[in-house]
């Protein structure tokens, strides 16, 4: 199996992303290769003197940065490390593709070059959600700002299949994200997706307020690409802020600093269960191709595991089965 890293992308690249490339065939068997594409004396530096046999260069001249509007980096940067890696998965001479560069640009290029499932209207975003009562997935998280009911019908499909096929989770539960839990609650939209979606999916449990996220027993949350985004970027900026405040409280006083030696496996147990690192990027659902979007700040870790997770989900045909799945539901999606 071949899989590309664009080896350009993300706050730590090219040295987060080459080193995550080798600590992923060091964890890994011998059936996967690595094709980095980017500048190829800034990768080298950062291979060292030995490049190992399941590494190869795809060198490229230019690099997508976050002035670039993504809808035009096709055609003003096509010698890009994010376009030229998605090509060579277009063009069949790899499996999955995976970037921590601009989103918008892996999203537009993804769309273009490889397309989309048949029958999808709108691929999305999905954002993996670890918690107390297992693993969640919240789509979509920012692909699609105005949605329309058929649209969330989709995501719940697709989702589902992520789900199934690459985080293990059995017979899931489907949750739609509203201000209320009453099916009458919510904008005229969220109210024909209930409807909708109670129609159309026997898992479907109802709506979900967003303080009841990761107490609810549903595993796949959706919502428009507006709600997910704010929901997605309130969580993260809350972690930060509530762990900052664990610190300057015990840096406050002794007794403090005594008992957090006493606590502090717990701690970094619940930080270990909800590092992002964990668990990779995100798989673009709906783009006929693996097409993985990782963290703008992802370290080596999050680059190993979201090769790790390119390779489970080329393995586990995630591509076909959510296609299956999109087709038990074409009179609803048309």
């Amino acid at each position: 199996m071949k899989i590309v890293l664009d080896a350009m992308g993300g706050d730590l690249a090219p040295r987060a992303t080459v080193q995550g490339a080798i600590n992923a065939l060091k964890i890994s068997t011998n059936d996967i290769h690595i094709i980095l594409v980017g500048d190829e004396a800034q990768i080298k530096v950062e291979l060292g003197n030995e490049i190992p046999d399941q590494i190869s260069i795809h060198p490229t001249t230019q690099i997508v940065t976050m002035n670039d509007k993504g809808s035009k980096v096709i055609k003003s940067k096509p010698d890009s490390s994010i376009v030229q890696g998605i090509k060579l998965v277009k063009d069949q001479k790899a499996d999955a593709f995976i970037s921590a560069g601009h989103t918008g640009a892996v999203m537009a290029t993804s769309l273009f070059l490889l397309g989309r499932i048949p029958h999808v209207k709108r691929p999305a975003l999905g954002a993996f959600i670890p918690t107390q009562k297992g693993g969640k997935i919240l789509c979509d998280v920012g692909a699609n700002p105005d949605a329309k009911p058929k649209h969330l019908l989709q995501f719940a499909i697709m989702a589902s299949m992520y789900l199934d096929h690459v985080e293990d989770i059995k017979e899931t539960k489907v949750g739609l994200i509203n201000i209320g839990e009453e099916p009458s609650k919510g904008s005229e939209m969220y109210l024909e997706t209930h409807q909708l979606l109670d129609k159309e999916l026997p898992n479907f449990i109802g709506n979900v307020e967003s303080r009841n996220l990761f107490e609810s027993e549903a595993n796949v949350l959706v919502c428009d690409g507006f709600v997910g985004n704010t929901l997605i970027k309130f969580a993260e900026g809350w972690t930060t802020t509530f762990s900052n405040m664990i610190k300057d409280k015990i840096k406050d006083k002794i007794r403090y600093k005594a008992g957090a030696w006493l606590i502090k496996p717990a701690l970094d147990d619940i930080q270990n269960q909800y590092d992002y690192e964990e668990h990779g990027g995100s798989p673009l659902l709906g783009i006929n191709g693996i097409s993985i979007v990782a963290h703008g700040s992802s370290t080596p870790k999050a680059i190993m595991n979201s090769i790790l997770l390119a390779k489970k989900s080329s393995k586990q045909n995630l591509i076909r089965d959510i296609s299956k799945g999109i087709n038990k539901h074409l009179g609803a999606i048309n």
